[in-house]
């Protein structure tokens, strides 16, 4: 493996300092997920030629399903894609509101240079064009004038698939365009953010486009289209787009929920029409929510899509299924990620000597033994915990106090505070059977 820079192995260990899943170096954390890598990489290439594809992967809380997600986005950007990750949430992101699911997409997305990559995307796509323009050698760079000419000219044939189906996008960008020539920067910014999905955009800038209103749920699926082929324009291999937690749903009102089911299945079945070329989406859940009743089994054609039968032996587990299971986590599993985390902090520690001799690996497993002792046993919640406390109270310490020694002077406390919902639960459960998991 290619040693990490020590700005990468910063964001990792910060992260796991503070408790939460790094953005960035997950493949440096990785436990368990290498049988899955040959068929997501099959399922990204088929993406790049212009397919669409659906995924979805269940398991139970604390196994690692938005580690999973950003592990696949990471691999995903190297690979070329565009990616972002949506959660679920009544207020904020209902399923069944495109716009608003749009919007968030656009807020969130990123490439390899960054996040916040929808305006670079775009400027991204009006430079290309630029370049194509000259590309034939009948256009003198320095003339500015043919060249703005021609690359309009040039902007209106690649605009031609998309305003069929968003005649608004392609309005929008051309007056984006305009406002950038004219160096006006309040008109552009205004612009760039309704085609973003914004709904508090000026009167008068939607005029200068001859567009009014906010986008609506049926315009934001045409919206997503135009986006993916500026994309593909710009030379990216797709979009992996993530929808995390979409358990959630459960606990929504009657009515949210179940438009919220019957967009999801609306998701499937027009990926699988071909509208949505170049797109690949990932969606994340408990096991509840794909078989319980206030779950995908609520909506009999959703369940159909997504029914998947699964082997006895999670080792002969069909990773091309349409739907996959992550293991939970074993106490092995929690040891290994630990020795990894361990080592990463060895890297870009003064003193790597001492946290590698007083945090061995005889260390690493009593406390992980430890802190799953503290949360009823239950090894599959334990991960974020455990790493938390390893990092934070055990190798910074190790790290800045040359006479600190974990063993003598270290005790694993646990407060309530510290804890979610369900980490409280397993705390104080007398048995596996008392620890209600989050759903």
């Amino acid at each position: 493996m290619k040693s990490p820079s020590p700005s990468r192995l910063g964001e990792v260990i910060g992260a796991l300092r503070r408790g939460t899943v790094p953005q960035a170096g997950l493949d440096l954390l990785a436990v368990g997920l290498q049988r899955f890598e040959p068929t997501l990489s099959d399922e990204l290439d088929a993406t790049r030629l212009g397919r669409g594809h659906f995924k979805a992967v269940r398991g139970d809380y604390g196994c690692g399903k938005t580690f999973f997600g950003r592990w696949l986005q990471e691999h995903a950007r190297a690979r070329g894609f565009a990616t972002t990750e949506i959660q679920a949430s009544e207020t904020e992101t209902p399923l069944h509101r495109m716009e608003t699911v749009y919007r968030r997409l656009c807020e969130r997305l990123t490439t390899s240079d960054g996040d916040g990559a929808f305006r670079s995307v775009i400027d991204g796509w009006f430079y290309t064009l630029e370049q194509d323009a000259l590309a034939d050698g009948r256009i003198d760079p320095e003339d500015a004038t043919a060249l703005v000419q021609a690359t309009d000219v040039l902007m209106e044939r690649r605009l031609t698939s998309v305003t069929r189906v968003a005649p608004a996008f392609s309005a929008a960008l051309r007056a984006y365009r305009q406002a950038l020539l004219r160096e006006e920067a309040a008109t552009a910014e205004g612009l760039i953010a309704w085609v973003a999905g914004q709904p508090t955009v000026a009167a008068g800038v939607k005029r200068v486009a001859g567009i009014q209103g906010a986008i609506d749920h049926f315009g934001a699926t045409s919206f997503l289209a135009g986006l993916l082929t500026i994309l593909r324009d710009c030379g990216y291999a797709g979009m992996v787009l993530v929808l995390d937690e979409v358990e959630t749903l459960q606990r929504m009102r009657g009515d949210t929920r179940d438009k919220g089911l019957n967009a999801l299945r609306q998701w499937l079945d027009e990926i699988d029409a071909g509208r949505f070329p170049g797109l690949y989406l990932l969606v994340t859940g408990t096991p509840a929510f794909f078989d319980g009743p206030q779950g995908a089994q609520r909506l009999p054609p959703l369940a159909q899509r997504l029914h998947t039968d699964f082997a006895t032996n999670p080792r002969f587990d069909n990773p091309r299924a349409v739907q996959v299971r992550l293991p939970g986590f074993g106490i092995e599993s929690l040891c290994e990620v630990g020795r990894k985390v361990r080592d990463l902090y060895a890297r870009q520690s003064q003193v790597p000597g001492r946290i590698q001799s007083l945090a061995d690996d005889a260390y690493v497993a009593d406390l992980a033994a430890a802190v799953t002792g503290q949360l009823g046993g239950k090894v599959g919640i334990a991960p974020r915990l455990f790493l938390k406390k390893l990092v934070a109270d055990v190798l910074d310490r190790v790290d800045q106090f040359p006479d600190f020694d974990p063993r003598t002077h270290y005790a694993l406390t646990v407060s309530d505070t510290e804890l979610t919902v369900t980490e409280r639960a397993a705390r104080g459960a007398r048995g596996v059977d008392d620890i209600e998991l989050e759903t």
